[in-house]
């Protein structure tokens, strides 16, 4: 018998490996019944109110003020408890031209992933919940809006939101927030991409049934509301009466723009009603085209029905065999029926801009009575 080899000898002096140990089953432990309410994994607690952090608002009204123009936007991150989206971070998202726009959609969403993951890696907040949007003068009615937020209202839990913050209400110093989303009916006439007067009016779709409003709160941190509160209350000034000609000063330097007329801002909100209420006659002059160019292709069609009829009833009471049938459509081309999308979208815009009008034109006149009354008291 031949002689084991060198390393069979020295495998057998090795300690017999230990067999690895059988992991132990994950124990998966129930959810207490404190928080089985706040803790919505399925989605099926409906949003009741939507919170914005502090921080957020404040990023959303630099980033109003700083942007080029008026249609500053960015994403929205947070989480839903119990019924309430709190939003508690931000960031904007750069905007781009009509003239570039399928390069630009391309870089915005290399640019929102970058920004999503380098959030992940600093333990920051992630979860994307809505989006904000900034807008002039009370008019939000885009497509663009409603596209996006149709987007997220199919991929986002609970839907997500939009925020509309109105630039120049806050430049007035009433900083304007409210939260939107879409309405159930309006999300089924979108998926079906149907908005003919028929399907508007089984929807029963009006421009002001395409949004529903969810109810907004601002959580400030306690900190800077105690010290926001100590740079608006009053202190004594270490200086005299005599030098300042004042007893008592604060933090905030005093505004003076509730004395503004603010006529200039009314002209501009007739001048946007003027222009809205054209581009909807617009709009609705090219429906009426489409429509009327339909009804003409119809009645040719129908007229050549009827006149083929009357030939076949005229041939089978000559004992000849009747005609056959031919495709209608093919040989009409009817177009189908215009989409009154972009109707309702433009009225939207209209009464933006009138409700705009309305609240800026009472204060302005309140103020111009005030101003001529002054003028009018003796001295």
């Amino acid at each position: 018998m031949a002689a084991p080899s060198m390393a069979a000898a020295l495998a057998a002096t090795l300690p017999t490996p230990a067999s690895a140990p059988v992991p132990a089953a994950p124990i998966y432990e129930a959810i207490p019944p404190s928080m089985s309410t706040a803790i919505d994994i399925e989605a099926e607690i409906p949003l009741t109110c939507v919170q914005l952090d502090a921080l957020v608002v404040t990023k959303i009204v630099q980033h109003g003020r700083e942007a080029p123009s008026a249609s500053a936007h960015g994403l929205l991150l947070g989480l839903d408890l119990d019924g309430i989206l709190e939003v508690s971070n931000s960031f904007p998202l750069p905007s781009h031209t009509s003239e570039e726009e399928d390069k630009s959609s391309k870089s915005i969403g290399r640019y929102q992933a970058s920004m999503l993951r380098s959030l992940k890696e600093v333990q920051g907040d992630d979860n994307v919940v809505g989006f904000y949007q900034s807008t002039a003068l009370g008019a939000f009615f885009n497509q663009t809006l409603i596209d996006t937020q149709a987007i997220h209202q199919e991929r986002l839990r609970h839907g997500g939101v939009v925020i509309v913050h109105d630039v120049s209400q806050t430049a007035r110093g009433n900083a304007s927030f409210r939260a939107f989303r879409l309405t159930p009916s309006f999300m089924d006439a979108y998926k079906r991409g149907n908005f003919s007067s028929t399907s508007l009016m089984t929807h029963r779709l009006m421009f002001s049934s395409i949004l529903e409003e969810i109810p907004l709160r601002i959580r400030t941190n306690p900190l800077a509301s105690a010290f926001l509160q100590r740079l608006a209350a009053p202190s004594l000034s270490p200086y005299t009466s005599a030098q300042l000609d004042a007893g008592e000063t604060s933090g905030i330097a005093p505004s003076f723009s509730v004395l503004d007329l603010g006529q200039s801002g009314l002209s501009r909100s007739l001048e946007q009603v003027s222009e809205g209420i054209d581009n909807y006659r617009t709009e609705d002059g090219n429906v009426g085209y489409l429509t009327r160019q339909i009804a003409r292709e119809r009645l040719r069609a129908e007229q050549y029905m009827a006149k083929r009829k009357e030939e076949n009833a005229q041939r089978v009471g000559q004992g000849l065999s009747p005609l056959p049938e031919e495709d209608v459509s093919r040989m009409f081309k009817i177009p189908a029926e215009p989409s009154r999308l972009e109707s309702m979208l433009l009225l939207g815009q209209v009464d933006g801009y009138a409700k705009n009008l309305e609240s800026r034109a009472g204060l302005t006149l309140l103020k111009m009575y005030s101003a001529n009354f002054s003028s009018l008291i003796p001295k």
